[in-house]
C-alpha cells in the first residue's frame, strides 16, 4: 500500500471532506472489508463496526440493480452519504453509498459509547444484542428515514478507524439472488456479529 491509498485514510479523528469521499468512492466490496474496525458515531452513540455486507449495482440482490427510483435515489448520489430503507416494512437499515451506485450495509456494531441510551431505545440490557443486526443497530442509534441521503461527515454522523482487526468473509444473509459471493465481512471472533461466520 502507498500513503495515498484511500484504505489508509481512516484515522483516530473522524474522516471528513476529500478523505471521506476518497475512501467511499471505491468498489463496495473493498469498502465493506475496510470498514471492519471503523468507529461509527451517531449523535454521541455508537461503537466499532464488526459486520458489513457489500452490494454492487450489477448485483441482482442490490436495490440499485434495476436502476434509480425514488426509494433508492440516495444510492445514485455521492459516495460517503447514507442510504436508509425499511426492511420487511419493520426495520430501518443503514447503508453507506460507495462508487457507482454500490453500497455497504452496516450489519452489526460493538457498542462502546452511549450504551445507556442504546439500552433505553432498544428496551433491553443485553449489550451483545443491542446492535447485532441491521434493524437492531438502527433502533439503538435512532436511525430512520429522516437521515436518508445525509453525508457521513455531517451531524449526526462521524466515522473513524482505530486499530486494524482480523477480518473474515462469508455469504450474505437474507437474500435469494446472487447468493454465492463472499461479500459479508466481519471482525474475526467478534461476539457482536449478527450471525457467526463459517
Amino acid at each position: 500500500m502507498t500513503s495515498d491509498d484511500p484504505s489508509l485514510s481512516l484515522g483516530a479523528s473522524p474522516m471528513a471532506g476529500p478523505a471521506l469521499a476518497a475512501f467511499f468512492d471505491r468498489d463496495a466490496v473493498t469498502v465493506a472489508s475496510d470498514l471492519i474496525g471503523a468507529r461509527l458515531m451517531v449523535a454521541g452513540a455508537g461503537g466499532r463496526i464488526v459486520e458489513t455486507e457489500a452490494y454492487r449495482p450489477d448485483d441482482a440482490a442490490s436495490h440499485a440493480y434495476r436502476g434509480p427510483t425514488p426509494r433508492n435515489a440516495a444510492m445514485f448520489g455521492p459516495a460517503g452519504h447514507v442510504y436508509i430503507y425499511r426492511s420487511y416494512g419493520i426495520h430501518w437499515c443503514l447503508n453507506f453509498v460507495c462508487a457507482n451506485a454500490s453500497a455497504v450495509l452496516i450489519r452489526a456494531l460493538e457498542p462502546e459509547h452511549g450504551i445507556e441510551e442504546m439500552i433505553r431505545r432498544r428496551g433491553l440490557a443485553d449489550i451483545v444484542s443491542l446492535c447485532n443486526g441491521p434493524g437492531k443497530l438502527s433502533q439503538a442509534l435512532s436511525i430512520d428515514i429522516s437521515l436518508n441521503g445525509r453525508a457521513l461527515d455531517a451531524a449526526p454522523f462521524a466515522i473513524s478507524r482505530a486499530e486494524p482487526v482480523a477480518i473474515v468473509a462469508g455469504k450474505r444473509i437474507g437474500i435469494t439472488k446472487n447468493i454465492d459471493p463472499l461479500w459479508r465481512f466481519g471482525a474475526a471472533g467478534s461476539r457482536f456479529v449478527s450471525r457467526r461466520f463459517p
